[in-house]
């Protein structure tokens, strides 16, 4: 293949591309040609909140969607500038509420209620043309009497396989395939004015009919139907392409035209103005990837639902010192514990165990029994600290439908011997609430059920508002 193909939000069984996720950063650049779909679907997932009968996502998913949706649109419109052919199957309009991330608050203290303000999104956010679209399906499509031409060859191979899902209703929108009935516009194509390249926008394909997959051993493995299937796209798509550069009137600027002996007046001032647009670019940038940092770090106790090893107990720390105790891990010549904390209420030595599909067995409390005698050798200590595992049983699993955090066997040695079992979702509760409003009283709370807790303890209720959801167009 002289072309190099990428496919986003599709995929083909074809060696002759390359498939990237919705959520990939990847550049454009790189490639000739680019089939792209705009599905959004995996932003969302069967616990999502709804408003308005719609999916509503929460701050952390609303910022994915957006950065991704703003990322392809970014792309494809400098793809496209820079001569390459982008093709959009356009799919059924998927909408969702975002999370604007303003607040509005009323009342005080633990009667406050907060209202999150939300604002419509859809997954055409990610295309960067005025569409208008407007879902409605049908098969019946005929190619436009002028200038549809050149997806003729295209139109006899997959017109049978197509079938549109949205009208395109901007005035704007030249269609090169409409309606039988009607004359909707259902495809164009955009052509840049300042280079050959193309954003051909056309009747969506099912991409993955039962035809396409067969089950192999444990896997899905595609057919020769679909390999045949990617052959023929693959070849239509690569004469499309072809047709489209050689009918194109933009005639690519030769190196020595860029030379500044040509350059005409209003040029050297718009130039002035390009740099300085690209340092703000820059330096937007640079904030960009602050910020990105600092969210990874604010999101850092989100770890506690799914770590485990260093990470978990990193964490464990972070959490610990946020319910108002001295945390930190202990190392030195001889010992080395996972975390000793104490407050007011005492000093207390804790283990962290994280298990991928199954409850912490009593394997991790018989080494936190070692660790408190170990501890109680050093000099400096002179009573045994209290005993505190800390869990993370099933932590691939969504934490309100885990089983319990600790074996049987587990909990009745913990009884026996007055350690307190924590699991981390429950440190997880106790430590949003408190980052996001501190309380004193809570706080110590939590520590004396940690400090007084024998076998699994149950951190207190969180005092939590009640959370409200309206559209940003209420205010």
């Amino acid at each position: 293949m002289s072309k190099s193909i990428l496919t986003i939000g599709l995929e083909l069984a074809s060696a002759d591309t390359k498939y990237e996720k919705f959520r990939s950063r990847v550049s454009l650049l790189d490639w000739d040609i680019v089939l792209f779909r705009p599905l959004i679907s995996e932003f969302w997932g069967a616990y999502v909140d709804h408003y308005q009968g719609k999916p509503s996502l929460d701050d952390s998913s609303s910022f994915q969607l957006k950065e991704a949706c703003e990322h392809w649109r970014r792309e494809i419109k400098q793809a496209v500038e820079t001569g390459k052919t982008v093709l959009v199957y356009l799919p059924a309009i998927q909408e969702v509420y975002i999370d604007t991330g303003e607040r509005r608050y009323s009342g005080t203290g633990r009667n406050q209620k907060t209202t999150t303000i939300v604002a419509p999104y859809t997954n055409y956010a990610a295309v960067p043309a005025d569409l208008k679209p407007v879902n409605a399906t049908g098969t019946a499509m005929k190619l436009a009497p002028l200038g549809a031409e050149i997806l003729a060859p295209y139109w006899a191979e997959f017109a049978d396989g197509s079938e549109y899902k949205v009208l395109l209703t901007s005035e704007t929108v030249r269609p090169c395939i409409s309606t039988k009935n009607g004359d909707k516009a259902v495809a164009t194509i955009l052509r840049s004015k300042a280079s050959s390249g193309s954003l051909v926008l056309l009747p969506d394909i099912d991409f993955y009919p039962d035809s396409f997959l067969k089950q192999q051993a444990e896997k899905q493995v595609w057919t020769q139907t679909a390999r045949q299937f990617a052959a023929r796209l693959v070849s239509c798509v690569v004469a499309l392409d072809k047709a489209l550069h050689a009918s194109a009137d933009v005639t690519p600027e030769p190196d020595w035209a860029s030379d500044s002996k040509f350059a005409l007046a209003p040029e050297r001032k718009l130039r002035s103005e390009l740099l300085e647009a690209e340092r703000h670019v820059e330096e937007a940038q640079r904030r960009l990837e602050a910020t990105q940092a600092s969210l990874r770090s604010a999101g850092q106790l989100r770890d506690l639902l799914y770590e485990k090893g260093k990470p978990l107990e990193s964490v464990i720390v972070a959490a610990l010192t946020k319910l108002g105790f001295s945390a930190a891990p202990y190392k030195d010549t001889e010992s080395e514990f996972d975390v000793v904390f104490q407050s007011a209420e005492g000093r207390l030595l804790g283990e962290a165990e994280g298990k991928d599909t199954k409850a912490v067995n009593v394997d991790k409390l018989r080494q936190l029994s070692m660790n408190i005698h170990e501890d109680l050798q050093r000099e400096e200590v002179t009573k045994p600290a209290k005993g505190v595992l800390f869990g993370n049983g099933y932590r691939l699993t969504l934490p309100q439908s885990r089983e319990s955090q600790f074996t049987e066997k587990c909990i009745s040695a913990a009884i026996s011997s007055s350690t307190a079992l924590v699991s981390t979702s429950e440190l997880f509760r106790a430590t949003q609430y408190l980052d996001a409003q501190p309380d004193d009283e809570f706080s110590a709370a939590c520590r004396m059920a940690i400090f007084n807790g024998i076998g699994v303890v149950t951190l207190p209720a969180t005092p939590a508002p009640d959370v409200l959801t309206s559209d940003a167009s209420e205010g």
